[in-house]
């Protein structure tokens, strides 16, 4: 793991006005015929159609506030300066969110303006960083608060924490927006995706998204306080039965992402939401299973968190 002076800007500091201003334009434009991610639904978003992650073109946001479960890299003292957003553009059979991921939990909108002011709050509380759950749907919304926040002080770096299926057309409208990329990676297999997180194309998807979020940040960088800066992180929530397919994805990202890619290999599966309904996904990881999973990604050689 390279290492990195923390007390650099975020990259959205470096942008100038008008550019994230632009950035932020084209996102809004993007809305009259959404294809923020892979789905592609092509709804007029503005007019209020939703697609399918039922998303429209309000803001929802479920939560906000200090995190200390997340990476140690991301906590700090003042821990992760979460924000939950309503909606997902996955449908995974055992999301341990699901109310949130089905847009459930909360029933006000939200404006840019009050999420720019909540980025601003965290900082004030002491958050390491301003950390974006499920931020897909809502790229619109969440560039524009980063511009506003950014003019007002903001000064922290952002986490973009999405569940791996995302459209590269939009990450490279991130670029500059983003200091650390935080994707899941569920699967070593379309097939997969399809069975259990309703995509045809999760693994084929999640392979060019990475690709592109290497490119823009490199290899996950810490700076002398311990706290991540910049760079890529990914989750591996290995799944009963191999079905998250651990050792695929590990060969996948030494070869293909990068020998020395940051990953946390998590064991804290359990039946959630729909997950009862599938005999393979009723019951709870083994240890074994999570060791062995564990060894497929030291094996690789790969930077385990």
């Amino acid at each position: 793991m390279f290492k990195s002076d923390s007390s650099d800007q975020p990259a959205y500091l470096k942008m100038s006005e008008e550019e994230r201003a632009d950035r932020v334009n084209q996102f809004y434009r993007i809305m009259n015929r959404c294809s923020f991610c892979p789905r592609r639904c092509r709804i007029n978003r503005i007019q209020g159609e939703r697609g399918q992650c039922g998303a429209a073109g309000d803001l929802y946001i479920s939560s906000a506030g200090p995190h200390f479960g997340e990476e140690r890299e991301l906590v700090g003292r003042g821990g992760s300066g979460t924000i939950f957003f309503s909606n997902c553009n996955l449908a995974c059979i055992y999301c341990q969110n699901w109310t949130i991921s089905r847009g459930l939990d909360t029933d006000r909108p939200s404006s840019t303006e009050e999420l720019s002011k909540t980025m601003l709050r965290l900082q004030e509380d002491g958050c390491s960083n301003i950390n974006l759950v499920t931020p897909t749907p809502y790229l619109y919304h969440i560039t524009s608060a980063i511009d506003r926040a950014a003019r007002d002080g903001l000064k922290l770096p952002v986490v973009y924490n999405c569940g791996g299926y995302e459209a590269v057309e939009s990450l490279k409208l991130l670029e500059g927006f983003i200091d650390i990329y935080m994707p899941d990676a569920k699967y070593g297999s379309d097939q997969r995706g399809e069975a259990y997180s309703g995509v045809k194309d999760y693994y084929s998807r999640l392979r060019e998204a990475l690709k592109e979020m290497q490119r823009q940040v490199g290899d996950l960088q810490v700076g002398p306080d311990g706290m991540a800066c910049r760079g890529l992180l990914v989750r591996h929530l290995v799944l009963p039965g191999n079905l998250s397919e651990s050792e695929t994805v590990a060969r996948m990202l030494k070869e293909e992402i990068s020998p020395h890619c940051a990953v946390n290999v998590m064991a804290q599966y359990y039946p959630a939401h729909l997950a009862n309904q599938y005999p393979s996904l009723n019951r709870r990881l083994s240890s074994l299973e999570f060791l062995e999973a564990r060894e497929a990604f030291l094996n690789a050689g790969l930077r385990i968190l």
